[in-house]
């Protein structure tokens, strides 16, 4: 049994991480640390987790030496905070975009600002077990992908690293409003988000950054609201290299994808829900991906969906601590999906 911390705890995402590891078999949750709300009940700020635990928000300063931190905090936070927490845990996982860049002259292209900590971005192994397993087996400091970064990695992977696409690709991505956090501002109250179709960023979102780096591509996104309260989608639009058809995309991505736990190719014929749906995900760890061609054109188009708070988020973090613990992977990560939901 472990004991870990999660910070930022009264957030969407920590409050996802709390679920997840308080019904974790190989986990005991000592500290959920939030600045808003020390001394309260867990379940006071979620209370779906009523029954659950008992457990109250402490502060930073309350914690005592654990086994693993979780950083659920805002962007920018965790940099200026990991020689503390590296100091009080044998492990990190940092679920902000402070790390999930290698190089500070991108960071701060992306972000805005200067890095607090450039001298341990390349110190992190990224959060995505289909492309990173065999390096989070020995990880002390992983970071954890953006959600629409994750998504569009998994959409894409199998072809960037088989050179059936042309090094450049276009994503046009979509998330629900908790994607945005618990503290986000005037955009996302309901008055303003209900029946949205929001483009918040034409151009130059962070998460592109996130893929062109794993993918070894150009990636340009484009991201959109939706009123949806969860879930994120993004359809991905590239060029197959001369010679390359529809067969050689299902193999490359039957191939790659075969023996991994949650991801799941989605490529039918017919049917509701032929293409990934970011619906029928809700609660699960699970990213679909599916894909379709036109041979004469050369145009590829791929499709993937999952939950921004699992797969996109604390799901993606914990299967990295089973992962990183020899653990199985799918431990505590076991829920399938609702239909209908």
């Amino acid at each position: 049994m472990i004991r870990v911390a999660v910070v930022g705890a009264a957030g969407y995402i920590g409050g996802e991480l709390l679920r997840l590891l308080i019904g974790h078999p190989e986990v005991e949750v000592a500290h959920a640390v939030s600045s808003r709300f020390p001394g309260k009940r867990v379940d006071g700020v979620h209370p779906n987790l009523r029954s659950a635990t008992d457990l109250l928000f402490s502060t930073a300063d309350e914690v005592e030496e654990c086994d693993v931190v979780f950083l659920a905090t805002p962007h920018r936070a965790a940099m200026t905070q990991m020689e503390r927490w590296t100091g009080q845990a044998k492990q990190v996982f940092d679920l902000t975009g402070d790390f999930r860049l290698d190089d500070p002259e991108v960071f701060r292209r992306y972000y805005g600002t200067e890095h607090a900590a450039p001298h341990l971005l390349g110190d992190f192994v990224p959060g995505i077990p289909e492309l990173y397993r065999d390096r989070l087996r020995t990880a002390d400091l992983v970071s954890v992908p953006g959600c629409m970064a994750v998504a569009g990695v998994l959409a894409l992977h199998p072809l960037a690293v088989e050179s059936l696409i042309e090094p450049r690709a276009q994503f046009d991505a979509r998330t629900g409003s908790s994607g945005s956090g618990a503290t986000a501002g005037e955009a996302n109250l309901h008055a303003e988000r209900s029946g949205a179709m929001r483009v918040f960023a034409p151009t130059g979102h962070r998460h592109e950054a996130e893929i062109s780096r794993h993918l070894g591509i150009s990636a340009a996104m484009t991201a959109t609201g939706v009123e949806a309260v969860r879930g994120v989608q993004t359809v991905c639009h590239a060029t197959l290299r001369p010679g390359v058809g529809k067969s050689e995309v299902r193999r490359a991505f039957r191939e790659h994808y075969r023996d991994e736990p949650f991801v799941r190719v989605v490529a039918h014929q017919r049917g509701t829900f032929r293409y990934p749906e970011p619906k029928i995900l809700l609660g699960s760890n699970f990213c679909d991906v599916g894909f379709a061609v036109d041979e004469e054109a050369g145009r590829l188009v791929t499709i993937a969906a999952l939950d921004n708070l699992m797969k996109g988020g604390a799901g993606n973090a914990v299967q990295c601590l089973n992962i990183r613990m020899g653990w199985p992977e799918n431990l505590g990560l076991s829920f399938p999906g609702l239909h209908p939901a």
